[in-house]
């Protein structure tokens, strides 16, 4: 009977112990899910134009959805020029970046060029639901908006080169030409091979590999894994200069004795809204493979270019030269001995510009 006592007291024991814990373990549970939410959850966007965010410097252009797109304009007026060419930018730029092509060709070819803040990019407001497609119809509307004319061009730097695969795809009645400039891969395309695709990818630094895949498959996760201290996340964002060629280390050196002073307003709305939802929308499943697109000229009038450097850490040229054999309508120039930035160099950036209009 004793022990039978000592049980009931026991179990009474722990009963209120438990209980009096109760408060103890709800306010833990309470607290690492509200970390966990803080952690998952991205920051508000600094909307430009709105109190407390970053001023509206540049001219902008209203979309039919309400959003609004910045743009820049160069070269010869609009109204005159013989070429109309659009531009988009890559990953961590803007409207404000610079080609270096001489005054004089530009004067001499007649080329008005219009730079844009891609979504959540310098001034252009953010766009969470943004995708591969939306990219072409945001071109479209802005060629609308300002009247350039019913056909245009389009030149796709890196990243930015997705935005051009989309104008092939759903928009290339409105096309006079296209340039895909060291252009972005996804290694989730379903029609190249997987072989070709698993050996460029394993070309990449292992934390590159691991952002990438987290894009694709919980891309819910990405604004935590980039801003996480716990492993190491992708050197694409921290700068390291682990992927860049030779080449792309002098030009950069150059490029830092002119430092652009436009640089600090490109992530100005927040990281999320930019970088990580260019990843998001460039690693998403896509409604086409670009093996599958067909030439917009067979009947002449223009051309598609692919241009890749052989140094290219960022993009392995592998698949590139895969599609251009796929598509023997694009014509690619390989560029030896020069990487990512090849674009950065006058001469190289004019040799892209005369092939597109002069060739």
């Amino acid at each position: 009977s004793r022990l039978c006592i000592f049980n009931s007291s026991l179990i009474l024991f722990q009963v209120y112990i438990t209980i009096m814990m109760l408060p103890v373990i709800v306010a833990i549970v309470v607290c690492l899910a509200s970390y966990i939410y803080r952690s998952l959850k991205p920051p508000p966007p600094r909307v430009c134009g709105v109190p407390h965010g970053p001023p509206i410097t540049s001219p902008r252009i209203k979309l039919s959805d309400g959003r609004y797109l910045a743009y820049r304009e160069s070269g010869v007026d609009r109204a005159s020029a013989n070429h109309k060419i659009i531009v988009v930018h890559g990953f961590n730029n803007s409207k404000d970046m610079e080609l270096p092509i001489s005054k004089d060709l530009v004067e001499e070819l007649g080329i008005c060029f219009l730079f844009f803040d891609r979504a959540g990019y310098g001034e252009s407001d953010p766009h969470p639901s943004r995708t591969v497609k939306s990219e072409a119809y945001d071109i479209q509307e802005l060629a609308d908006k300002l009247n350039i004319g019913p056909k245009f061009y389009v030149i796709g730097l890196s990243v930015g080169a997705y935005s051009v695969y989309s104008c092939l795809k759903y928009i290339p009645h409105r096309l006079a030409g296209a340039v895909l400039v060291v252009p972005f891969v996804s290694y989730w395309w379903t029609k190249v091979p997987q072989d070709i695709l698993c050996k460029a990818f394993k070309l990449l630094p292992e934390d590159v590999r691991w952002t990438f895949r987290v894009a694709h498959y919980v891309p819910w996760l990405l604004y935590w894994w980039l801003t996480q201290k716990w492993f190491p996340s992708s050197s694409i964002i921290s700068g390291n200069s682990a992927l860049l060629s030779d080449t792309d280390l002098v030009i950069i050196k150059k490029m830092l004795e002119n430092p652009n002073p436009q640089t600090e307003k490109v992530r100005q709305q927040g990281d999320h809204e930019c970088l990580h939802r260019d990843m998001i929308a460039g690693f998403a499943t896509w409604e086409f493979d670009p093996t599958e697109l067909e030439n917009p000229f067979t009947e002449g009038g223009g051309s598609v270019h692919m241009w890749q450097g052989t140094e290219d850490r960022f993009v392995p040229r592998e698949i590139n030269e895969y599609i251009s054999k796929k598509l023997p309508w694009i014509k690619y120039h390989e560029v030896q001995g020069y990487g990512h930035l090849l674009s950065e160099e006058e001469q190289k950036c004019e040799d892209i510009i005369k092939a597109l209009l002069v060739e």
